[in-house]
């Protein structure tokens, strides 16, 4: 409490060495002009001006009130006691007390300084009681209760403003805190939406340069002896390009499309497309439905899509030509989704660097992170023919906090 008061700007000093100047006057003045018209029973200069010093020094003291409260509270208290314990005349004497407790409730902190405001009223009130117990008039006695009670509403007007302080301090806080929230979520959002970008981009590029680059080779080796068929795989290398441009500009035109006028989203309804260019990649490609895949979810159904033709595209990098079974079984709540191949039906060549399929790529890391944004897992391992097998499993209610 101290130290935030002691780092105040210069502006609130003065404002404060101000208002001690203004109610150490007013206490003075007041009084004088009030002893002038009715008298006193002790006059202001009797033990040395004390009396005037107890007004002036109960004034004065307000400078530092928001610096040190409780220590301004004492003072101010005190040197009321003594004022009206020693029957000094009874005038605005007691202003900077009232500022006192103000302060204290307002700046102190919570509930330590209304208790020491509650236990200084009490002794001021018993002080004060036991000052005017032979008063007379019997009627001037209500300036007493007229003392108390507004030391009583000066603590409760100071309590009032600190508590609506923290209360404000709070709903800042508080609007921070969800600004904050707000601001991460949005990252959250922007990178998972780029990592999404990524896969597909991925999936899309990787499969399309696997399909040219098998159907280039055909094209160099036939170009010569059979022109027919290298006009083909020159065809097949126009189709597939043209097909990944198309779903570049549809992945990437969320980045700077606001409309919805794009492209569907790929799905296991293209599934007959994608099976026609492994097919003019070389593979012999079997599908089995085992059971009904149609009105999948959105996610589940872009997800298979993109597992399928990543399962083609590397068996097409790392394999060659070979047969290819997929099996697609929808169950209640769960889609399964089996790649298998048979392996090379020719020997490497000698020298040969690709990486074979059971080498975990990024392609397989790339499924296995699709699954488990859905909920879902996915098994990659060689099979006992000398094949390969990618098996998915989707749940159909996909959960996105299982990761």
């Amino acid at each position: 409490m101290e130290q935030r008061a002691g780092s105040r700007p210069l502006r609130v000093v003065a404002h404060d060495v101000v208002l001690a100047l203004l109610v150490t006057v007013m206490q003075v003045q007041g009084t004088v002009a009030k002893v002038a018209v009715e008298g006193a029973p002790r006059p202001l200069t009797d033990f040395g001006n004390l009396g005037y010093a107890l007004l002036v020094v109960s004034g004065l003291v307000l400078a530092v009130r928001r610096r040190w409260p409780v220590a301004v509270f004492v003072t101010a208290a005190l040197a009321s006691l003594v004022y009206y314990g020693l029957d000094f005349p009874d005038a605005p004497g007691w202003l900077g007390l009232f500022v006192a407790l103000y302060t204290l409730a307002a700046y102190g902190d919570g509930r330590r300084s209304l208790v020491i405001a509650g236990v200084g009223v009490t002794v001021l009130a018993v002080g004060w009681l036991v000052a005017a117990a032979d008063i007379e008039p019997r009627a001037a006695i209500g300036w007493v209760f007229f003392r108390i009670g507004a030391s009583v509403m000066s603590a409760a007007l100071g309590e009032s403003v600190r508590s609506r302080r923290v209360i404000a301090a709070d709903a800042q806080q508080r609007a921070e805190l969800a600004e904050r929230s707000r601001e991460e979520a949005a990252r959250a959002r922007v990178d998972a939406e780029r990592l999404r970008i990524a896969r597909e981009v991925h999936d899309t590029v990787a499969h399309a340069i696997a399909i040219i680059n098998v159907q280039s080779g055909v094209t160099a080796h036939v170009l010569d002896k059979r022109p027919e068929q290298a006009r083909e795989a020159l065809r097949a290398i126009e189709l597939t390009s043209a097909r990944a441009l198309r779903e570049m500009r549809t992945i990437l035109g969320v980045l700077r499309d606001d409309h919805d006028a794009r492209v569907p989203q790929a799905g296991l309804e293209q599934v007959d497309e994608l099976v026609a260019k492994a097919r003019e990649a070389g593979l012999d490609v079997t599908v089995e439905a085992a059971s009904p895949v149609a009105s999948l979810p959105s996610a589940v159904d872009g997800a298979a899509y993109r597992i399928l033709q990543e399962a083609f595209t590397n068996v097409i990098r790392h394999v060659g030509p070979t047969r290819v079974t997929v099996v697609l079984s929808a169950g209640v709540d769960v889609l399964e989704v089996r790649v298998t191949d048979e392996g090379r039906r020719t020997p490497a060549p000698a020298g040969d660097g690709a990486d074979t399929p059971a080498d975990p790529g990024r392609g397989i890391v790339g499924m296995r992170e699709r699954c488990q944004l859905l909920g879902g897992d996915l098994d990659a391992e060689p099979t006992r023919r000398g094949g390969f097998e990618v098996r998915a499993r989707l749940p159909l209610a996909p959960d996105g906090s299982r990761r």
